[in-house]
């Protein structure tokens, strides 16, 4: 082995390891000062580094044994400095798992029940932009705030898209890629853009396709 791939092989070994060290240091729990700024920020708890836009932490609740991966975004309103009218504006369950690169971007109203999971990039949101007026950019019109429930115990596919005014019932499943907007019942699968529900319980005859007639 020539010198040149010995010196590349340690200095790549020590530059993981000293990435590894910093991620764990950078890790928030809540013993940490900067877990003071939140709403709630709860017991064995956790903010996985590298975190992702974390801002207006005052109104962001996180419940006990709570894991937020890595780059995940946690925001609340438009800026950090802003007043809310609620608070807390984004609730995070306890023993909730959220995958890295997620973002959950509140203005108004978001509750995520208990022992919620989710995949990478799931999108979570209670604001979108209106289009009444058809002369003005939709970007600069007046957007529409819609609150958000996901009911506990529920699994979010990766890249998942959970739009304003959604309710979901208890140990929903919600597939990869669905946009889903709307109020579901308990127990149900959900797919497809926009979402639609694949399966549903019954106490009497099990999993059934398709929705409950």
């Amino acid at each position: 082995m020539s010198a040149r791939l010995r010196f590349r092989r340690l200095l790549g070994s020590s530059i993981r390891r000293a990435r590894a060290y910093a991620y764990e240091v950078a890790t928030v729990g809540p013993a940490d000062d900067y877990a003071r700024r939140f709403h709630y920020f709860g017991d064995g708890a956790a903010l996985m580094a590298p975190q992702g836009v974390l801002y207006n932490e005052r109104y962001l609740s996180i419940g006990d044994e709570t894991l937020i991966g890595p780059n995940v975004c946690l925001t609340a309103g438009i800026s950090g400095d802003q007043e809310m009218l609620s608070s807390p504006v984004v609730t995070i369950g306890r023993r909730c798992v959220i995958g890295r690169g997620s973002h959950i971007i509140g203005h108004w109203s978001i509750e995520l029940g208990d022992e919620i999971q989710t995949g990478p990039y799931v999108y979570i949101t209670d604001q979108n932009h209106s289009y009444d007026d058809l002369d003005e950019p939709v970007g600069w019109q007046t957007p529409n705030e819609r609150a958000v429930s996901i009911g506990s115990g529920s699994w979010l596919g990766a890249n998942a898209v959970i739009l304003p005014g959604t309710t979901l019932g208890r140990n929903t499943v919600v597939a990869a890629g669905a946009v889903v907007r709307g109020t579901f019942p308990d127990h149900v699968v959900l797919g497809g853009v926009p979402a639609k529900v694949l399966r549903h319980y019954t106490e009497a005859g099990g999993w059934q396709a398709g929705p409950a007639s």
